[in-house]
């Protein structure tokens, strides 16, 4: 429910102008750094290696679909009296908030590793680091975040400006390598013509026989995956109801998700275009495992400064991953088990905890043992299976519910552009299911 303070938030605000505009920025931005993790840097880089240019269609879709949805999340949002998950329990019960809520908690924490080892990875061109100062940087690391979590009376406000300051360093890092790679604008522009890397519709749904059959669908499906986040559009809900917004502030919300998935689709096409440029012929995608493996490839083509380059991206994007991604977790399992979804409130803090706890212990028994955590990223990508379809067809399903005042929640439009992507998901859900069932 919107609170005293966010509400007091908004009033001092000043009312209309481009200033306004730009200091309403904020919660989508918050969304987008999220997205841009060490995944999604990892999988932009693969399929620029792979495709070179021809798969900029994919990421421009990918983000209209992550605009559309997030516009649909705040819109619900400020549309509402509290929160997300009260309006599910509401509508139908405890079970469906229960499961969404469950579903982005375990979404979150199990890939919650993957930043801690990207700020690793981040820092390693810089200096020599040996596997105990690893673990001490990550343990310290979190110890600060959760010192921020339980020292800071309003968490919003400091939140936005790391973000604020996170993504303008990842934009720095990856322009940087774009400048030096020169790729051809005429290339990208026809990138953005359809096509697919496969020969037949039937490659969609490959008979899963041989464990060795190559997927040519996979890359682009990861792209998909990494850049339309449902979790994080979901989330969009309770950053708008944070930032103390209501019905009237729709174009402000509008705007808002325009500049957040802009800069997502940005940043994501300057790391693919930036492989393709300089990578494609030159290695298989499959070849790059890490994003240690990009930064090493780029080296003997820019020297040491490619890697400064690519690494301060990095490490931004993985520490802004890294702040959100356990909250968003946190937040949304207290939410769906009733116990409050204000993110400055104990339950949510509590849960954002045991989501940092876990994600740290994954990444120090890696550092340890020197093992990827396959059974781990498989269970995580059977969650995201489960979670990407319920999570989208409950936006969809409340976008043509009625407010109190009796309008609908959400414009036809919104509902159309949701649903589109309600569909795309499902499809890569059914085709993820039927691989690792059979693989």
């Amino acid at each position: 429910m919107k609170t005293a303070s966010s509400n007091e938030q908004l009033s001092s605000e000043p009312k209309g102008g481009f200033r306004n505009l730009l200091r309403s920025i904020g919660p989508a931005l918050i969304v987008a750094s999220v997205v841009v993790g060490p995944g999604s840097i990892l999988t932009s880089s693969q399929v620029g290696t792979s495709f070179g240019y021809s798969m900029v269609w994919v990421l421009a879709l990918a983000c209209a679909l992550m605009l559309g949805m997030t516009a649909l999340s705040a819109r619900i949002g400020v549309s509402i009296s509290g929160s997300l998950c009260d309006e599910i329990r509401a509508r139908s019960g405890a079970s469906l908030a229960i499961l969404a809520g469950v579903c982005v908690f375990l979404i979150c924490t199990c890939f919650q590793f993957t930043n801690n080892l990207g700020v690793l990875a981040g820092l390693e061109p810089f200096t020599a680091l040996s596997s105990a100062v690893k673990i001490g940087i990550l343990c310290a690391g979190n110890l600060i975040v959760i010192a921020a979590l339980f020292g800071f009376q309003s968490l919003y406000r400091p939140m936005e400006k790391i973000v604020v300051a996170m993504v303008a360093l990842m934009i720095i890092g990856f322009a940087g390598n774009l400048l030096l790679s020169q790729p051809s604008v005429i290339s990208i522009i026809a990138g953005l013509w359809p096509t697919m890397p496969i020969e037949s519709i039937g490659e969609l749904f490959p008979q899963i026989v041989d464990e060795k059959l190559s997927d040519p669908f996979m890359p682009v499906q990861g792209l998909i995956g990494t850049t339309f986040s449902i979790a994080g559009a979901f989330y969009l809900a309770y950053l708008v109801q944070k930032k103390g917004w209501s019905v009237e502030d729709w174009t402000k919300g509008f705007a808002d998700s325009a500049v957040g998935i802009i800069a997502l689709g940005v940043i994501s096409l300057m790391i693919m275009v930036t492989a393709a440029a300089v990578l494609h012929g030159k290695l298989a995608g499959d070849e790059l495992k890490s994003t240690t493996d990009v930064a090493e490839a780029l080296k003997p083509l820019f020297g040491q400064a490619a890697i400064v380059l690519f690494s301060l991206g990095l490490f931004a994007g993985a520490f802004s991953s890294f702040l959100v991604n356990a909250l968003i977790g946190g937040t949304l399992l207290s939410d769906g088990l009733g116990l409050g979804s204000d993110m400055d409130t104990r339950w949510p803090k509590i849960f954002t905890v045991v989501s940092l706890l876990t994600g740290l212990g994954v990444a120090i028994y890696i550092q340890v043992a020197g093992v990827r955590p396959v059974g781990l990223i498989v269970f995580a990508q059977s969650l995201t299976v489960l979670g990407n379809p319920v999570l989208a067809g409950i936006l969809v399903w409340l976008s043509r519910k009625r407010r109190s005042d009796g309008e609908r929640m959400a414009p036809m439009w919104m509902t159309v552009v949701a649903s589109v992507g309600f569909l795309l998901v499902l499809f890569l859900a059914i085709r993820t299911a039927i691989r690792l069932y059979f693989g």
